[in-house]
């Protein structure tokens, strides 16, 4: 039975359409929010092995604003890259060609979270065009360095074995409720009950919509061997980054240093939440996301 989330009664009030556009000779699906006519448009970019519905706490505070949330390719319903390139290169590729086909007017804002920070950082840097930047929970070094590297060398062969066993062992590992469940558990901080069982359900519906092994395998290692700052000097725009202070994969000391690399960046740290900033405090995220471009563009 799916779990209520605590985010809909909001969510309902925003307007949304589903589209599907041709991106690098691959079918992406994407959601828009809000006002097609909108004077700011904010792209987001969801995390490794998330979809769009990831974003939609977030996308809920956020009323007024035209939001675009598509699924990484691979990930959701979203179709492979046909050329491979399922690395930081090639997604960084895949939403540059996404928000050029878009031609979005007036202000654009993109915005990526966890990995999707890595993928957002990558593509800006390599000529993006975009307004601001803001990232959810960056990644700021690299993984298999952070506080829970063991445990991220336990991932990696996790990854391994899943794409390496035969394809149903493979597929039923990667897609094991038990081990998405111990996921869930170890990054969700809250201490609401009812949150934390909704937090679960969401992993278990959305976690293993993935098209195949070979994708999350591909993704993952780009996950963990890449991370924000190796772009952050090239992004000239300003940018905001939102940190959490209890990030079992980016700690707090990480963000600050991150912060210092970038020529304009601001970094907000929310407190009591760890790596489910988008799911635990999304109002939080959204107040200071429209902080920070009301200090830019004061209306």
């Amino acid at each position: 039975m799916n779990v209520p989330s605590p985010y809909d009664a909001m969510l309902a009030r925003i307007p949304v359409n589903a589209h599907t556009v041709t991106v690098l000779g691959s079918r992406t699906r994407f959601w828009e929010y809000g006002d097609p006519a909108g004077a700011t448009t904010i792209v987001m970019v969801h995390g490794f092995r998330g979809d769009h519905h990831g974003l939609e706490p977030v996308v809920a505070q956020l009323p007024g604003y035209r939001m675009i949330s598509p699924d990484l390719p691979g990930f959701g319903e979203s179709e492979v890259l046909p050329q491979g390139g399922h690395d930081i290169a090639g997604y960084g590729r895949w939403l540059a060609d996404f928000v050029t086909g878009l031609a979005p007017t007036g202000r654009v804002v993109v915005l990526g979270h966890s990995f999707g920070s890595i993928v957002v950082a990558a593509s800006v840097a390599g000529g993006l065009p975009a307004d601001e930047v803001v990232l959810v929970n960056p990644i700021a070094a690299p993984a298999l360095a952070g506080p829970r590297g063991i445990l991220t060398r336990l991932a990696v062969f996790y990854y391994w074995a899943g794409a390496r066993l035969p394809e149903r062992l493979g597929f039923a590992l990667l897609r094991n409720r038990l081990i998405v469940r111990v996921m869930s558990v170890t990054m969700a901080k809250t201490g609401d009950r009812g949150l934390r069982r909704w937090i679960h359900d969401q992993h278990d519906r959305y976690f293993s919509a993935f098209a195949d092994r070979r994708v999350v395998l591909e993704a993952f290692t780009a996950s963990v061997g890449a991370d924000v700052s190796e772009f952050a000097a090239r992004i000239r725009q300003p940018t905001l980054l939102i940190a959490a202070e209890k990030d079992d994969i980016t700690p707090v000391a990480a963000q600050h240093r991150l912060q210092r690399l970038f020529p304009d960046a601001t970094l907000h740290v929310i407190p009591g939440v760890g790596h489910l900033i988008h799911y635990e405090v999304p109002a939080q995220a959204a107040d200071a996301l429209r902080g920070f471009l009301s200090e830019r563009n004061p209306a």
